[in-house]
């Protein structure tokens, strides 16, 4: 697979026919209402910002306009779907002229759901019989599924780290690298200062003003975490400190 097919999904936009109203969801969302042309990297792109700000409302619209289910899984994961945001019937998705053999959607909070779902389909006759991914613990399946990607696909993830201890976001990291230097193409939300560290990366940060680029050791994941492990004394009496 030639590094030169990439990137598979070249930019989000929101669709200008759409009459936006900032008062109703999801537009009442500042990054969201001023989502402007959204490129992601040809590698990994990564979505950071408070709780709230938009992160995993525009990726799952992202997965959802691509065919995936809103769930997560591939496009042959059927479940019945949850209610999902509108958005995604907003937006305008350029694609790349060679679409990826293999796309995945994994989003932390319904991950235990599309496992079960997986383990129920593998107790159809396989032969051999594929892992059961309920017999692993909640990082070991995820790990187990991420190292099950291949080099030409796409891949959205929401908040992987909740399933990784840091040593396993490490691990993650090598993997994602890997499958980066086959082809791959990443879309993270992600809280990880660990994650985030990745150098080919663009870090798009999710805020009131909208969504703009921000250089890793300027986001607050880096900033706060390295300003805690130098002085966490400190920072635990004033957090603590009885009144």
């Amino acid at each position: 697979m030639s590094i030169a097919a990439k990137p598979y999904l070249r930019s989000v936009s929101i669709d200008p026919a759409v009459e936006i109203d900032p008062e109703r969801y999801p537009f009442s969302i500042p990054a969201v209402r001023e989502l402007g042309v959204l490129e992601p990297h040809p590698d990994v792109t990564f979505f950071v910002g408070e709780n709230g700000a938009g992160k995993s409302t525009v990726l799952e619209a992202i997965a959802v306009g691509l065919g995936l289910p809103a769930e997560g899984g591939t496009r042959n994961v059927h479940r019945e779907q949850q209610a999902v945001s509108p958005l995604h019937r907003h937006l305008r998705i350029a694609k790349g002229f060679r679409q990826p053999r293999f796309s995945y959607f994994l989003r932390a909070e319904s991950l235990f759901n599309v496992f079960t779902y997986l383990d129920k389909v593998a107790e159809e006759p396989f032969s051999p019989p594929p892992p059961r991914l309920h017999l692993n613990s909640h990082g070991e399946a995820f790990m187990r599924v991420l190292q099950g990607f291949s080099g030409d696909g796409l891949y959205l993830l929401d908040e992987p780290e909740a399933a990784l201890s840091p040593n396993r976001q490490l691990a993650a990291l090598a993997v994602i690298d890997k499958l980066v230097k086959q082809g791959a193409q990443f879309l993270i939300a992600t809280h990880s200062p660990i994650l985030l560290a990745y150098p080919r990366a663009r870090i798009l940060l999710f805020d009131e003003c909208g969504i703009s680029h921000v250089d890793y050791e300027d986001t607050e994941h880096y900033a706060v975490t390295r300003d805690f492990l130098n002085h966490y004394p400190r920072r635990l009496q004033q957090l603590l400190e009885e009144d």
